[in-house]
């Protein structure tokens, strides 16, 4: 009887401001068999650091955040700041 325990990145979504949703499925798994499986939801924004991230998470970063997008994405959050009374 061998109990594994993995935890592996299955969904990725990049949306239209840059943000990065990731979801990392956590199964617990007995002689091959799927006992249980648990869910943590993550996001990243723009320019934000990728130390110790999941590497194909970060793959998709580095795609997904053209210098235009930070700059895009750092310049609504400054107009947000200054819309809020």
């Amino acid at each position: 009887m061998a109990i594994t325990k993995e935890t592996v990145v299955d969904q990725i979504t990049v949306c239209e401001n840059g943000t990065v949703l990731y979801r990392e499925a956590t199964r617990i798994i007995e002689d091959g068999k799927e006992l249980t499986k648990t869910y943590h939801r993550s996001s990243l924004t723009p320019g934000q650091d990728l130390t110790n991230q999941p590497a194909n998470v970060v793959a998709i970063c580095n795609v997904a955040w053209t210098p235009e997008v930070i700059s895009a994405y750092q310049a609504q959050q400054a107009q947000n700041a200054l819309n809020r009374p």
